[in-house]
């Protein structure tokens, strides 16, 4: 598209599920993509994929929860691809367990990565998006931001991203610039099959259970997601800004 030409996207989390799909999909709709991940050779098959398709894509290696790393990931992105105006902070971690059984590390490595991650991410890249006038940032929340057993550390971080994203979203307005948040349902993934995993079970049973209780009958995909975020970093979302968009398959309070 012809309005994102000269675009540039970051992505967070970018080797694998959402983060993956989310990059493949702005690249289709032309921007240039940095996929970022904490392993770097881990986005190189999506990097492949994108430039197999006529598109441009960097893989970077970065840990989103330390400062010096992100500043110098971001200004690398902006030396090898253009200035970044565009960020998807989709980067995060489990470390579920009961309160009574969960650790400092738990607790605190899940928050470092999914909050502090996406403060910094987001400093780092304002500067450019301020600059041009016009800017993006998506960030990843969750329906557990709504309370879920197991997950206070995790719920706790979806439920900050929230406040971030609406805070973000008045700070940075008058400058073009628009911040909302994806809360997604059970999204197959990884992550999900992981989960499934820790409660005993089979990942096609976990789908199948969470699929009945989803009004639309079935669980999320990664692409799900990604069809939101080109929606929120489009021209056309530009009086879209501070809103929490659940995609979940059904209503979520």
């Amino acid at each position: 598209m012809a309005e994102t030409d000269a675009r540039v996207a970051i992505v967070t989390g970018a080797a694998r599920g959402i983060g993956a799909a989310v990059a493949t999909r702005l690249a289709q709709d032309g921007f240039a993509v940095a996929l970022l991940d904490l392993d770097e050779d881990s986005c190189a098959d999506g990097v492949d994929r994108i430039k197999a398709a006529g598109g441009r894509a960097l893989a970077v290696g970065a840990d989103v929860s330390v400062s010096q790393a992100v500043d110098a990931a971001v200004r690398r992105v902006a030396d090898e691809l253009g200035a970044p105006t565009v960020l998807v902070n989709n980067a995060g971690i489990l470390r579920d367990n009961l309160l009574f059984k969960m650790t400092d590390d738990d607790w605190d490595a899940v928050i470092d990565v999914h909050l502090r991650g996406a403060f910094l991410m987001s400093r780092a890249v304002q500067k450019f998006q301020t600059e041009a006038r016009w800017g993006r940032i998506v960030n990843l929340s969750s329906t557990s931001a709504l309370g879920n057993r197991g997950q206070a550390n995790y719920a706790a971080a979806k439920a900050g991203l929230q406040g971030f994203t609406k805070t973000l979203a008045i700070e940075l307005g008058k400058f073009g610039i628009t911040v909302n948040a994806i809360a997604p349902g059970f999204i197959a993934t990884d992550m999900t099959a992981a989960t499934a995993a820790r409660v005993g079970v089979t990942f096609e049973d976990f789908k199948k259970g969470m699929a009945a209780t989803i009004p639309v009958g079935r669980v999320g995909t990664p692409e799900d997601i990604a069809h939101t975020a080109s929606f929120l970093v489009s021209e056309g979302a530009g009086f879209v800004s501070g809103q929490v968009v659940y995609v979940a398959g059904g209503p979520k309070d």
